[in-house]
């Protein structure tokens, strides 16, 4: 392979897999696809087992890390050789192969990967990681249409409801985002996302497909909130380890009292099912704030302690269903 990144093929059509020697005379440029890393018939591409040997070792994931850091191909990558500056393409290639852990990995290893990786959103790299882990339900619906890009859904997923921190009561669907209450009588029960935050400014929507009942909270908690309790009470906001806006009577909830109504106007509308709440969370100001479609309903809770904190939800009508999706850091205006 030379350094623009064209595969060569001798006159005589044979591969030479190590100290490739050009004959000027004879050689005629293949260029490298998507397609000519496999062509029918053909030969495979002669470094592509050195390219993924040396992704391994650099992320971890080698069993031979010794032999590959002997390799020539290994010292070459690391001396910046001109024979490792792949296409772009080749690199996705690759790169489309690896979790999540592992990318995380390759974007540390130079900028040139680390622009591969994250310079395009939408790229073959976040296409095939989003169709490894999200349920086809998640990206055939409309669960996912406020994230455009294919990375935003793989985070969204990442953040999404944890299967082993929440009530007993209830459980995640296969779609990765969505709640469901089994009809157990009375019981308040809840759920935490996957990843809390104690820095940094974060959006995400929650909605109910389901009546409400009596009490339908959604806020924040800490590790150390409980996620279930007995009777029909308003659990986020129970104790001074969440804090919690219930839809169905438009009270602020923090350590078992009300904080006032919410938002501060008269006749305020109530909640409708299906109706996207976006909340925001500014762990730099220490606030709480809900959005209403594209208004911007105010501040909820001020003054939050700089500990790590968790999306949370808390439900009491059965079978009904929460669904919240992570959008990232808000956008402004």
């Amino acid at each position: 392979m030379v350094p623009n990144g064209t595969y060569w093929e001798g006159a005589r059509g044979r591969r030479q897999t190590s100290k490739v020697r050009l004959q000027r005379s004879h050689a005629v440029p293949v260029q490298s696809s998507w397609n000519s890393f496999n062509p029918p018939g053909k030969f495979q591409p002669c470094r592509l087992n050195k390219i993924t040997e040396s992704v391994g070792y650099l992320t971890g994931n080698s069993d031979r890390k010794l032999a590959a850091s002997r390799s020539p191909a290994l010292r070459e990558l690391r001396a910046g050789g001109p024979g490792w500056r792949l296409p772009g393409r080749v690199l996705e290639l690759v790169f489309s192969y690896l979790e999540l852990r592992e990318l995380r990995s390759c974007a540390l290893v130079c900028k040139l990967w680390h622009r591969v990786l994250h310079g395009d959103e939408n790229s073959e790299v976040w296409r095939s990681l989003a169709a490894r882990c999200l349920a086809e339900e998640a990206l055939r619906t409309d669960i996912l249409c406020n994230v455009p890009t294919y990375k935003g859904k793989v985070r969204a997923f990442h953040h999404a409801f944890s299967t082993n921190d929440c009530s007993r009561n209830v459980y995640i669907k296969k779609n990765g985002f969505t709640l469901h209450r089994n009809p157990i009588a009375q019981s308040t029960d809840g759920a935490r996302t996957k990843i809390g935050f104690s820095e940094g400014r974060h959006a995400w929507e929650v909605w109910w497909e389901g009546p409400l009942g009596t009490v339908a909270v959604i806020g924040i908690a800490t590790k150390r909130a409980a996620m279930q309790c007995q009777g029909y009470v308003a659990l986020l906001g129970s104790d001074d380890q969440s804090w919690g806006w219930n839809l169905v009577d438009n009270n602020l909830l923090h350590n078992g009292e009300v904080n006032g109504s919410f938002p501060q106007c008269n006749n305020a509308p109530k909640y409708q099912i299906g109706e996207r709440i976006r909340v925001i969370l500014d762990m730099e100001d220490k606030t709480l704030a809900f959005e209403r479609g594209y208004e911007f309903l105010g501040v909820a809770f001020r003054g939050l302690p700089k500990v790590c904190l968790y999306p949370a939800v808390s439900a009491v009508y059965g079978n009904t269903e929460v669904t919240l999706v992570y959008l990232g850091k808000p956008l402004d205006g």
